[in-house]
């Protein structure tokens, strides 16, 4: 049973010391262990992060048939679609149970949410009608006008909690592709004794959004890499084209600054910064990334992954490139800026490479 649980987490060597390992490899040695253990009650924080494809079938499994209660904080859409009885989505304020999982609640939120706009164009209507009343010379106010006051203190106090702002994330166009992007010819790289790629050939399309899939340790992050000139492959060649612009999100955030603020970070500190031909204001780009107010001047040294994801993402892509490489890019990151993410994908005009474990994501966006 151990070796099954170790085998399908792609545990590394029995024999390895933990101070060697990665963080992914920590979080999946520690998650075989309490997997074996069988608690009467699980708890999972982001559990598919950080499992490939193949993983991700077999905890799905294993949790399917879990004698159990098991409780899962996760951006998968997939791993909830295929696992979750109920979910429980935090809302301002509040905790609302929902049986069924995610598509079910998907379809329960938005007759919940029109509900809402009914009643509070209901509601607007009324307190429109009482403040005329209100204006109204007090001679011409019938003897219930106490009353009627203080029924209109109640409705104008009814202001309730604001939904959560949908962000609108900005990818600001880079210069104009040519017809050439990015070609392979005849790749080989090899790491040790493990054989990466071999003869290896593509051409990326110019305006296309491609998904990079297979196992952990198959050499995704490592073809970014190469292409970015980071490392050099064994045989063959990379073409990049004239015309290309390249932006990299990578999964280490190495170039963030931990002492500075969110905002120093992202906008040098100016008031008023570039999205690749255009000006925008500084604050009103950072707060399009789930940064307002306060949070702007976190340091980077305490946020949490997420938010270190989402400081990188936003410096990236305001350099107007037209040619992304995002490794990992929803690692962390909560439903509602992965949304807006696709969309902003769906829209950029240039090239997208991405490497993903998130199924629906990569469902949604591409198109190679």
């Amino acid at each position: 049973k151990l070796e099954r649980a170790m085998d399908a987490l792609r545990c590394p060597d029995p024999d390895t010391k933990i101070a060697v390992l990665s963080g992914g490899e920590r979080r999946r040695v520690a998650m075989c262990r309490l997997l074996l253990q069988e608690p009467d009650v699980l708890l999972l924080d982001e559990p598919t992060n950080h499992l490939d494809a193949e993983s991700i079938d077999w905890l799905e499994q294993f949790l399917k048939e879990y004698k159990g209660t098991v409780i899962a904080v996760t951006h998968d859409r997939y791993f909830l679609d295929n696992v979750a009885g109920w979910i429980l989505e935090l809302d301002r304020g509040e905790g609302i149970p929902w049986k069924g999982n995610y598509s079910s609640w998907l379809d329960q939120k938005s007759k919940r949410l029109a509900q809402e706009e009914k009643t509070e164009s209901k509601r607007q209507k009324t307190l429109e009608r009482e403040l005329e009343w209100v204006r109204m010379a007090p001679k011409a106010r019938h003897a219930k006008s106490k009353a009627r006051l203080s029924n209109y203190d109640k409705l104008a106090s009814e202001e309730g909690n604001e939904r959560e702002d949908k962000l609108e994330l900005f990818i600001p166009p880079g210069p104009r592709l040519g017809n050439v992007v990015i070609e392979a010819t005849n790749v080989s790289k090899t790491y040790g004794d493990k054989l990466l790629f071999d003869n290896l050939s593509f051409s990326l399309p110019p305006a296309g959004i491609v998904g990079i899939i297979g196992p952990n340790g198959a050499g995704k992050t490592t073809l970014f890499r190469l292409i970015t000139g980071q490392e050099q492959p064994d045989n063959g060649t990379f073409r990049v084209g004239e015309t290309v612009e390249l932006g990299y999100v990578d999964q280490m955030h190495d170039d963030l600054a931990a002492d500075k603020t969110v905002y120093e970070n992202i906008t040098d500190g100016l008031d008023n910064i570039m999205l690749g031909t255009k000006t925008m204001n500084g604050r009103a780009y950072v707060s399009k990334f789930n940064f307002n107010g306060g949070d702007q001047q976190k340091k980077v040294g305490v946020l949490s992954g997420g938010e270190r994801n989402r400081v990188h993402l936003a410096i990236t892509l305001k350099k107007g490139a037209n040619v992304l490489l995002l490794d990992e890019p929803t690692n962390d990151i909560d439903v509602n800026t992965l949304r807006s993410l696709e969309e902003a994908l769906e829209n950029f005009g240039g090239c997208a490479v991405v490497i993903s474990h998130d199924r629906w994501f990569l469902d949604r966006i591409c198109t190679h």
